[in-house]
Order: structure tokens, then sequence, then C-alpha cells
């Protein structure tokens, strides 16, 4: 069983413009999709399209409309009950692939129901393989959220805490490297953006143009404490760095059609091969696979085992990932 905890979920609303997007101008969509989304939401979506044991956990009243759509899409998942309204976020999609969203910022959620999500995450997880924590925190919710629950769930859970994997961004993925080991999860999802971020004096351009570059700042967070590391490099590929070796893995050429949920693909590409007890590379490749489908999918469209192309991955193992300069 795979548990994913979204505490921002949003109903994600895709516009596909026929033409490159003019500011100021007026324009027609040529198709919009809208369906049930966050980071935590599509792992798990991925996940239950291949058959795989998961529960999605998050916020939100079970008349809001995201909690219906999940209903009548069937996916498991348990919401705690808020009264405030879940957000929506907007994704223009260009021809060539380009991609601008809009994300409102949530409901504020306050210290009463952030224990009880705790909770509620806690009776999910106990037993389960991986609990993912994914995507942005509720206005308000303190930035170390991700941190403090991951050491609060090993604390209560002990022998029976899932391994925890957290793909975020900005504050509360620092903070995941601010305290001790307990708060630093078993598996990292940063894009290259995020890889800069964490690792410091590098900009995103330069990890996406140096394999070597980013691998050697993926394993900075191993020597600081995390499990392993699986950053996702837009047109690069990926790159999967473990305490046994570095991979980077890449997908012959494709055409782009919406990035919207990617790299929430590519990680439940890599947890669906971990389940299936996939070696190190072949998790990589699995991930390469999931997020390349992804990628050639409209708006948030969560890709099949059907969408893949594993043989159009190369995975390659990186000799060393010490010392690289900048």
């Amino acid at each position: 069983m795979i548990i994913t905890l979204t505490a921002n979920p949003a109903l994600d609303k895709t516009i596909e413009l026929g033409e490159p997007l003019a500011p100021g101008a007026v324009q027609r969509a040529v198709a919009s999709h809208v369906q049930a989304a966050g980071k935590g939401v599509n792992v798990s979506r991925a996940i239950a399209a291949a058959g795989g044991a998961t529960l999605a956990v998050l916020p939100g009243a079970s008349t809001d409309p995201l909690i219906t759509a999940l209903a009548h899409d069937q996916l498991a998942h348990r919401n705690l009950p808020i009264a405030e309204a879940l957000r929506t976020n907007t994704t223009l999609t260009e021809p060539d692939g380009t991609t601008t969203k809009i994300n409102e910022p949530g409901p504020a959620l306050d210290a009463q129901q952030l224990a009880e999500l705790g909770e509620l995450v806690a009776e999910a997880a106990t037993g389960a393989s991986w609990l993912v924590m994914a995507g942005s925190l509720p206005p308000g919710v303190p930035a170390g959220f991700y941190a403090q629950l991951t050491a609060t769930l090993r604390a209560a859970l002990g022998s029976k805490c899932p391994k925890i994997a957290v793909d975020t961004s900005g504050a509360p993925l620092l903070e995941l490297f601010a305290h001790g080991q307990q708060h630093i999860p078993d598996l990292v999802k940063p894009n290259a953006e995020e890889l800069a971020q964490l690792a410091g004096g590098y900009s995103e351009a330069a990890l996406e143009g140096s394999i070597e570059l980013a691998a050697s700042c993926a394993q900075q967070l191993l020597d600081r404490g995390a499990g392993a590391v699986l950053a996702t490099l837009g047109a690069q590929g990926a790159l999967l760095v473990t305490k046994t070796g570095a991979w980077h893995g890449t997908h012959t050429p494709i055409t782009p059609r919406s990035t919207v949920g990617a790299g929430d693909s590519s990680l439940a590409g890599y947890l669906l091969a971990d389940a299936a007890g996939a070696s190190a590379p072949e998790r990589l490749r699995n991930a390469v696979a999931y997020g390349a489908a992804a990628t050639q999918l409209p708006g948030s469209t969560i890709p099949t085992e059907s969408d893949l192309t594993a043989g159009a991955v190369t995975v390659s193992e990186l000799t060393s990932t010490q010392g690289t300069e900048s």
C-alpha cells in the first residue's frame, strides 16, 4: 500500500490554446480539462491506474467538488472535513508545450486541523510500504510541517512506519534538512530548480546542462542524510542517486503537450517499480517512462501503463558523484 498526503489539493483546470499565449488579447481555447488533483493525488491516481494499492489523504469537505470528483473517479481516499472550499489551479498550455500555471493559495488550516490531519495520516500509513508527502502547504501552515510529521511518524509508528518520500519546494523543502536525521525522508524528489535551491550556488540551467554537476548536488543531499534522490531534469530526463550508485535516464525526443503532473507521474513510476522489486536502474527507467508519457498527454491527465514507452528510455550508470566543480 502506498499512502499519499496532499495538504493543499486543487481542482486542476487546464486550458489548451491553439496559438501562443498573447497577454492582453482575447483568445479562444481549443479544449479544456478539469480534474481533482494536487501532487499527492496525482501520484495516487497513477498508482491506482496501474493496479497498485493506494490511498490519498487530504483535507476537504465531503461535498467539496474536488472530493466528490475523487469519489466519482473511484480513487480511494480519506478526507479531513473542513469548512472552507478547496482551491482551483489554472494552467494554460501552448502548442509547443509551453505551460503557464496560476495557482490559488488554498484554504488555511489551523493547528487543530493540522493535528487531526497528522493523525489521519498516521492511521492510514501504519504498515504501508511508502508514504508520499507532496505539494505546497496551505497558508499559515509552518514550513517545517513535512519535516516534523516525518519525525513524529517515525517515533510513533516505529517498525510499522513506511518509507517516506517528499516532493515539495521552497521553504518546506529546505526545512527537511534543517533539523535532525529523523526529519529527513527516505526519498527526496526535486526538479532541477529545487535541487539547485537545496545545493546552493547553482542555477537550474547549470544543473540541466551538466548531469555530473546535478549528480554531485544530489550526492550532497545523501551526505546530509537523505536515503535517495530522484531528480527530474526536464528534457534532460531524470537522475537517481542512492547509497549504492548513481544513474541517469533519458527518453527519446518527444513532442510535449503539457508538463502538468509530469513530476508526479515520474514519482509514481518509481514507486510502482520499487513495489515490484525492481533494481535502481529499472526504477529510474520506469520513472522516466511515466514522466515522458505524462508530458505527451493533455492537461493533468495521468498516464496508464498503455501510454508508456519504456523501450525508449536509456539508463546510464554514472561513475562518480563526488568532487564535481562548478
